[in-house]
Parts: structure tokens; sequence; C-alpha cells
């Protein structure tokens, strides 16, 4: 079974959980943005775990089914439709043989998912079919015309038609923070959490780059270069946070002075451009 992608929007990437413990050789475990997303798609296609789905920025990715299949579409609300039908979100979308899919522009969120089922199957690198946009590790991002090959059809059957799950926040964004362990560089380390900071154009799958009255370092020596995690809130020398996502660097020598809670990550991944951010301490 195959699915040929017609059209691909701003950007389509393969994602599944990502290459775990390879931290230790260099190689990040990048993966879904959001985890959440991502997984209840698989979840309403009875998937097996880790199987691979379509990550789609903005919408505007189309594909044509080449068999009869089964897929759902989860995250940013993308309006999606059938040879021109309009389709359920969070709900199974069954394809028959040649009919197109289309995504629209989401009003709310940034990333939505497409599960189909049985996962799609390129080949692995290193473990994942996972695409690293920082390393450039694994399968590169969708074209026009490229066909994917969907995997057998799993011995689970789907529970349910729809999932009732909340759709990401179109408003300000209140994520919850770990200080630290660096906070200490701080001259005032309740302004991380008194500021309303904007979400910049120029974030990536690498990093939520946030604008925002800087915030100033009693301490500019410079630190060895440090473990990083996902999540974790990095302070540049120009004083505006950036917030690591799925594709971060391993290790870095700017002062990390919080730590997202790893729940809030994902819906710091659907965070739009332009979108008010504020943290709360925990």
């Amino acid at each position: 079974m195959t699915l040929t992608v017609l059209a691909t929007g701003p950007r389509a990437l393969l994602q599944d959980t990502g290459r775990v413990g390879l931290a230790s050789i260099g190689v990040g475990r990048s993966g879904a943005a959001d985890r959440t997303a991502w997984a209840l798609g698989n979840r309403l296609v009875a998937n097996p775990a880790g199987a691979a789905s379509v990550e789609v920025l903005l919408g505007g990715l189309t594909v044509r089914a080449e068999h009869d299949l089964l897929v759902a579409v989860t995250g940013a609300p993308a309006p999606a439709t059938v040879d021109g039908k309009p389709m359920g979100h969070n709900a199974l979308i069954p394809l028959r043989a040649g009919a197109e899919l289309a995504l629209g522009t989401p009003d709310r969120g940034l990333r939505t998912y497409l599960a189909v089922r049985g996962g799609l199957v390129v080949d692995p690198v290193l473990g994942s079919r996972s695409t690293d946009t920082l390393s450039g590790i694994g399968p590169p991002p969708l074209e026009q015309g490229v066909t994917l090959p969907v995997g057998p059809e799993p011995t689970a059957l789907p529970l349910v038609d729809v999932a009732p799950v909340g759709l990401p926040e179109a408003g300000p964004v209140v994520l919850r923070v770990v200080p630290g362990p660096r906070d200490d560089r701080l001259a005032d380390a309740n302004a991380l959490f008194t500021t309303t900071w904007t979400a910049s154009d120029r974030s990536d799958r690498v990093g939520l780059r946030l604008t925002g009255d800087p915030l100033r370092r009693d301490d500019d020596t410079e630190l060895p270069s440090e473990g990083m995690v996902r999540g974790a809130i990095q302070l540049p020398p120009g004083g505006e946070p950036v917030l690591f996502l799925a594709d971060h660097p391993l290790t870095g020598g700017y002062p990390v002075v919080g730590v997202v809670r790893d729940a809030d990550v994902d819906r710091a991944a659907q965070v739009r451009p332009g979108q008010p951010v504020r943290f709360r301490r925990v």
C-alpha cells in the first residue's frame, strides 16, 4: 500500500518517537514536536507504538491514496477534505483508492499530524524514521511526487471514531517552568516570569525563540558546554530566551535559566509566531 504526496505546504516531515539512547555518540532524539498529538493519531488508527506519521507545518499537505487506507488527522486543526468533502478532526477518515486528502491552514496551533493505519515505512536511519532538521539525519523533507510506503495492517482494531480532546490554545500560552540550574546568573530571576514574551517567526523545530524585554545577566563569564534537554530555556547574550524543542542541540554554553515541564513542551511546539507566551514558576 502507498500514499502519494501531491503538495507539502510550507514543510512536511516524517516523525516517530525519535532516536533513543544515542546522545553519547552525538545524535539527538528528534521525533514528533507535539508528541501528544502524534500519539493520538496512531492510537486512533490502532498503530503499534512508534509508527511514523507526517508532521505538517501550517497545513497545505495534499496526498492521494493509491490503495484503500484508514487515516487520522490530529494536532493543529487544519481543515481536512477528501475529494472536496469536509472531514472531522481527531477522527478516523477512510480513504478509497484514488481519493485525495487535502489539509487547509489551521486557525490555531502550528503542527498537524497525519497518521496512516500501518504506519509509513520508509527506511529507518539509526533506528528511527524521524527527520532531524538540526543534524540532517533521517528521511529528507517530503516533496511533491514522493510515494510513501504503508506498512501491513495491524492486528489491533480502532476502538473509537472520534477523540474528544482539546485544541491548541489560540491566545496566550502559559508554560510551567522549574527554575535553574543557572538562574543565579540573572540580575533579576523573577523577570523570566513577569515578562510577557512573544513567539518569534525565527522559531523552528530546534527551539521556540522568544522576543520581549531582554533579561540581564548578573554574571557574563563563559560556561563550559553542558548537556541540554528538551524544554531547556537557554539565554543567549542578547537576553531573549530560546525554549529548546525536539531537534535541540545536545550541548550548549549559554546558561539554562529554567526548564519547561515535559508535559508542557508539546504545547510549546504548537505556539504560532506572534502568539504571547508566559512562564509560571513551579
